[in-house]
């Protein structure tokens, strides 16, 4: 594809937001200018790029992910169909060395500069479908609640240990348990309303809990992974490293050797189901029990093989959603050779 005349970099806050534009090879040819972040602001920014004749076919648009700061922006530049960059922050602070003075201008001029430099590696934003955006609040919201209630949990033994009672506030804790529990619940029965109405992921929600150790929570999660993985959504190995569950070797020369162990960051939430899921079949699934038994008698610590486990349990549910066929727990595979013989 032609490489672009103009590549514009946007540095956004909650309030404005400012946009500067440079060419290849690289130049500053527009200087940064400020922007309100809200309707008006966007109509005044599309004017100000026509202008300077920065169109949806010869530029290309970056800015940092900054959560919902950006994304009224995003979704207005995505309907005049200007392609956008939305990149990790840290991603584009890695590619300047830490000099000079530090503002808006300079930021939106260094993002700008960045989209020139890695052209050939930016990803462009589009909008999730409404259903999926749904599913992932409410499951964020789910978390954020059931981080409550255990908080309030703990606070309630605390309190119930005391030499000296106090009523009132364990009374209080008792209420707010129950209410975060039934707001649990609501938000348990509206993503499954939501899945149910849509035959597509209602399909592939059902072949995923098809799989051992597998409920609705962890078959959301791993859905949502799915649908929005930009290269192939079904490659377990993909899916581990972005979850943090594969491990990777570290060793260097003959002084630099660690063991093999995966990376601390990725999304918490479906790395806790998933390790909950294999907690799960290793108690309650045969196969899984006779392998972990092996596995730790061989002198495997036993942290070590959950994490197997749980990337077992991603490569069948990758396995199931590719091949649209629910989980068979006594299937037994052969070798194509075998088939062959009389």
């Amino acid at each position: 594809m032609r490489r672009p005349k103009y590549y514009v970099g946007i540095d956004i806050s909650s309030a404005s937001f400012t946009a500067g534009a440079g060419t290849t090879p690289w130049k500053v040819v527009i200087k940064a200018t400020e922007f309100e972040n809200t309707t008006d602001g966007f109509v005044a920014f599309m004017d100000w790029m026509k202008e300077r004749s920065i169109l949806a076919d010869n530029a290309v648009l970056c800015m940092e992910a900054t959560g919902v700061y950006g994304e009224k922006l995003a979704y207005y530049l995505y309907a005049n169909h200007y392609r956008l960059a939305v990149e990790p922050p840290l991603k584009v602070k890695r590619a300047f060395m830490p000099h000079g003075h530090k503002n808006d201008r300079v930021d939106s001029q260094q993002i700008a500069e960045y989209s020139c430099r890695f052209y050939d590696e930016l990803r462009y934003w589009e909008p999730k479908e409404e259903l999926l955006e749904q599913i992932k609040v409410l499951l964020a919201t789910r978390e954020q609640f059931t981080v409550q209630k255990t908080t309030h949990q703990n606070i309630l033994k605390a309190l119930k240990r005391k030499v000296v009672a106090t009523p009132l506030a364990e009374q209080l804790h008792q209420q707010s348990i129950r209410q975060i529990k039934q707001n649990i619940k609501q938000i348990d029965a509206e993503i499954q309303r939501l899945i149910d109405q849509d035959p597509k992921y209602g399909q592939m929600i059902k072949l995923l809990m098809t799989v051992p150790g597998v409920g609705l929570l962890l078959a959301s999660n791993i859905l949502l992974m799915m649908e929005t993985t930009p290269d192939d959504p079904t490659n377990p190995r993909q899916l581990a490293s972005y979850i943090g569950i594969s491990p990777y070797e570290c060793h260097s020369g003959s002084s630099v050797y660690r063991p093999a162990s995966s990376r601390h960051y990725g999304p918490a939430m479906s790395r806790k189901l998933l390790y909950l899921a294999s907690l799960s079949v290793r108690t309650h699934n045969q196969t899984f029990k006779k392998y972990f038994l092996r596995k730790v008698a061989e002198g495997k610590s036993k942290k070590l093989v959950l994490n197997n486990i749980a990337n077992k349990l991603l490569k069948i549910m990758c396995a199931v959603v590719r091949t649209n066929t629910p989980y068979i727990s006594n299937y037994r595979s052969v070798h194509p050779s075998l088939l062959l013989n009389p």
